[in-house]
């Protein structure tokens, strides 16, 4: 409901909503007579639309041969480097994974052991957000919930809320990798808007099944019909690392995490003092060493004693301080998880921008002429009719088959991401590949649930995931009135974004940290507490939906002051006043500089 509000107040404060942009919410779609010439003149002015840049491109049949042996050395050449940066940035996304686990590993561990607190069902759904966030990885929240509720700590009923607050905390990562692409304005809109699509899918999701899980344990009972419905469950092996054979060479070299130490102290378990999540090996083993012992000699009469020390050895079991094998760099170099942390973060993030704006820069200059417009057709035009309505399923195959592969969606909505911003991959398509993205993940908790003793409960709440994307997609899909509410969401945030570029950051930290710590601040506090405040919150919500639609729709049945909100005060309906701020704050930035005069002279 806060995120609601949030999103309602971003579509207000945008102030930049034109009829072309409300026209080109309607998909599109013309008929006869001035259609071409008025889609033409759309598409012209539609910062959405898909372009064909030719730039400086010449055809190929007026090449000489040598220009076309060029040509095609210089594709090769950029197809490799393309290649050679995806594979850096799927390894800067790990390495950006593994420190925030060093950095936050054992906290995210004690909020899940802290068991008291999780039974609340609101309170669950924030734990799951934040360890997601904390990790960077919803496989490895939802992996420790499976293998918590395998080991009968945690309940079925109680990791639901959990799992959900995954679902959401996931899409984080494709929102950072956005960022990178804040440089171009219309680049940064759509990438912006192509990341924040799986954000307000899931939240959109959650605000419906989350009540009706509560009020009737759907997910709950369908998934115990389903798993008593199996004759007989066996323990099955490890789920197989596709991506993980070729970028582990690499990520290996550089860092180990100890992922052990996260489910040890989830389960309420005592850590040993000074256990690092850097991976060590402990242990100890029996060797012959040297002790002094003292010994009592006495004469045959018994008369004299006499107490000799003399040293003798011994054979016994010797501990084995922790230490890292010696084959990755950061191994027993002595400094704390949080510096550790804190420089595999800073050079996770500097490799992945860099891959990232050179796979933008490479991809622009290939996507010219013919072979672009192709590729971009063939990506995002639909089945022919009457197919057409089956095209969107396919993508969420694809989606689903991609992320599979990888095993993890983050991997895969952030590769798309940058190619959403490029124009490669249009919004409209970027929503099933990432609800597809959705599904193929959940088979990284249903393989972690067959690699458990206890199955049953395991593979439970695994389903219990793989059903709640599935009844999310059945909700917010298949209606194409239902499908636009994500999309114009994440438009309004795009656009948002284009005009102020802070509002990106704000979003991530409002979004994912302030809200779901408010949130669970008040799930702490007396029921009455909570509940007075939700009940504000849910009643201010109505009200601003219900004037937002009756202000564009029927203005007239509004009392005059509230035909606009421009009787409040500026800052709670426009960005404006706090734009002031930053820019005063970060006057000497060029960035800031160039987009407040583009923004002045465009007013």
């Amino acid at each position: 409901l806060f995120y609601t509000s949030f999103i309602l107040t971003s579509l207000n404060c945008t102030e930049e909503v034109t009829m072309t942009d409300v026209r080109h919410e309607e998909d599109y779609e013309t008929t006869a007579g001035d259609s071409k010439r008025n889609s033409e003149s759309e598409t012209a002015n539609d910062p959405w639309a898909l372009t064909d840049d030719v730039g400086d491109y010449t055809k190929w049949t007026d090449m000489t041969k040598l220009e076309q042996l060029k040509a095609i050395f210089k594709s090769f050449i950029k197809f490799v480097l393309i290649l050679g940066c995806l594979y850096l940035f799927v390894c800067s996304l790990s390495l950006l994974g593994s420190a925030f686990q060093v950095l936050a590993g054992k906290t995210a561990g004690t909020i899940f052991g802290n068991h008291s607190f999780l039974a609340n069902p609101v309170t669950g759904l924030i734990v799951g957000i934040l360890v997601t966030v904390l990790v960077q990885s919803s496989s490895t929240s939802t992996s420790i919930i499976t293998s918590m509720v395998g080991a009968n700590i945690l309940t079925v009923h109680a990791a639901i809320p959990i799992v959900m607050g995954a679902n959401i905390g996931t899409s984080v990562t494709n929102t950072i990798v956005s960022l990178a692409q804040s440089v171009d304005v219309n680049q940064f809109r759509k990438a912006f808007a192509g990341a924040t699509v799986h954000d307000i899918f899931n939240l959109l999701a959650v605000i419906i099944l989350l009540p009706l899980e509560v009020a009737s344990g759907v997910l709950e009972k369908l998934t115990r019909a389903i798993i008593e419905s199996i004759p007989s469950l066996k323990k099955g092996k490890k789920s197989p690392d596709i991506l993980k054979v070729i970028t582990k060479p690499l990520t290996d070299k550089i860092i180990k995490v100890n992922k052990k130490v996260i489910k040890i102290v989830a389960k309420g378990k005592s850590l040993p003092p000074g256990t690092s999540m850097v991976k060590s090996v402990c242990g100890s083993h029996k060797a012959i060493v040297e002790e002094l012992q003292n010994l009592t000699v006495s004469n045959t009469s018994g008369l004299v004693n006499i107490t000799v020390s003399r040293k003798v050895n011994v054979t016994k079991d010797v501990d084995i301080p922790c230490r890292s094998p010696n084959d990755f760099l950061f191994a027993n170099t002595g400094m704390s998880d949080g510096a550790v942390g804190a420089i595999l973060l800073i050079v996770s993030l500097i490799i992945l921008c860099v891959c990232l704006i050179t796979m933008v820069k490479l991809l622009q200059s290939m996507m010219k002429g013919k072979v672009a417009k192709i590729i971009k057709k063939v990506i995002n035009t639909n089945f022919p009719y009457p197919f057409g309505w089956l095209t969107g399923y396919l993508a969420i195959l694809v989606g689903a088959g991609l992320t599979f592969v990888v095993q993890s969606s983050s991997v895969f909505t952030s590769t798309i991401t940058p190619l959403v911003g490029v124009g490669v991959i249009s919004l409209k398509r970027m929503y099933p590949l990432t609800l597809g993205a959705n599904i193929g993940t959940t088979t990284t908790s249903i393989l972690a649930a067959l690699a458990q003793d206890e199955i049953a409960n395991a593979l439970q709440i695994a389903f219990c995931h793989f059903f709640f994307n599935i009844f999310g997609i059945i909700i917010w899909y298949p209606i194409p009135f239902m499908r636009n509410i994500p999309i114009k969401g994440a438009k309004a945030l795009g656009n948002t974004t284009a005009k102020y570029r802070w509002f990106a950051v704000v979003y991530l930290i409002v979004v994912f940290f302030i809200i779901p710590a408010v949130i669970l601040g008040l799930s702490l506090a007396h029921i009455w507490a909570m509940g007075a405040v939700m009940i504000l919150v849910v009643v201010i919500v109505l009200f601003i939906i219900v004037v937002n639609v009756l202000q564009v729709k029927r203005p007239k049945m509004l009392p005059r002051k509230l035909q606009s909100w421009d009787f409040l005060p500026a800052p709670l309906h426009s960005l404006k006043p706090y734009d002031r701020i930053v820019m005063r704050v970060f006057f000497w930035c060029p960035c800031c500089k160039a987009q407040n005069t583009n923004r002045t002279s465009n007013d």
